[in-house]
């Protein structure tokens, strides 16, 4: 599942073909992904403006001049890729190969720009991805949205923020990074690189982090400090190359290179003066990495 550097990589890495491009039609070579298409959605795109390109947690959003906006979820396998005459290029590189079989390209914008004409096609193996479309005033309201947290990145994620979520919690500390409804958009690999920054264990009671009178401990002000650090880090490398996803131009991502205990495990703790190993537990179903000696 892309994380939300890898999404922000692709949004940036689409916005020069789509961001002020007219799509002179939308193409849908099936009546599905994960689900049905919106009714009439090729007829409804077909002919709009496209007037800028966000990112909401791990959803793409296109905004249309109409008002409307498309929503779209890449899913596990999800890519897209730009072409333009004979050559064609993705945005996002990503650790697992994408796939640019034609027979799994089920979405094509057929695009008019200020480069000449070109197509934006949406490729998904697995369709576990989906497109929706919704009025951009009613986003928030939107069922995908309106239980979000705060963005990482966002001025809204702060210490104190975080003290009143996690007041007389039991939960795991990992756990409850990961519910989407504390923080919007924060995945596994960016949890696991952000509490080794900050030498928090990831098992721990997220409520220790608060004192009883419900304030933030200094260790929680420096965990908001590496949520924020991790992703600025893995955006500006291009996402961390997970190995479904690929970047529009073709280029790597290599966050993946300064995986800090990500992917490690059995390997020395990068932590100077720790001397500890990187192990792997599961929490939730899915794989924690995490140095016992130094995250307490």
């Amino acid at each position: 599942m892309p994380e939300l550097p890898e999404v922000e990589t692709v949004k940036r890495g689409l916005a020069p073909a789509m961001k002020g491009a007219r799509v002179t039609r939308l193409e849908l070579r099936r009546r599905d992904l994960r689900f049905p298409f919106p009714d009439a959605l090729a007829d409804r795109v077909s002919g709009r403006t496209i007037i800028g390109l966000g990112r909401r947690a791990k959803y793409l959003l296109v905004d249309l001049d109409d008002g409307n906006t498309l929503i779209s979820h890449l899913g596990m396998s999800g890519s897209f890729r730009i072409e333009e005459g004979a050559t064609s290029a993705m945005p996002g590189e990503f650790h697992h190969a994408r796939t640019k079989d034609e027979k799994h390209d089920h979405v094509v914008f057929h695009l008019d720009g200020s480069g000449g004409p070109c197509r934006v096609v949406y490729n998904d193996p697995r369709r576990f991805g989906f497109m929706d479309m919704v009025r951009r005033a009613e986003l928030a309201a939107h069922p995908f949205f309106r239980d979000l947290g705060p963005e990482p990145t966002g001025n809204d994620l702060g210490a104190d923020y975080l003290a009143d979520r996690f007041r007389d919690k039991a939960q795991p500390l990992k756990s409850a990074l990961l519910d989407q409804k504390n923080i919007a958009g924060l995945g596994n690999i960016y949890v696991c690189e952000a509490l080794w920054r900050s030498h928090l264990s990831p098992i721990r009671a997220a409520g220790t982090l608060v004192t009883p009178g419900g304030k933030p401990k200094e260790r929680l002000g420096l965990l908001v400090a590496s949520i924020r650090d991790v992703i600025a880090d893995a955006i500006a490398a291009g996402g961390s190359s997970l190995r479904d996803h690929i970047q529009t131009d073709g280029s790597l991502g290599y966050f993946q290179h300064s995986f800090s205990v990500y992917d490690r495990e059995g390997q020395a703790c990068g932590t100077p003066g720790c001397g500890g190993t990187v192990a792997r537990i599961v929490q939730a179903g899915r794989s924690t990495f995490y140095c016992a000696a130094c995250q307490k």
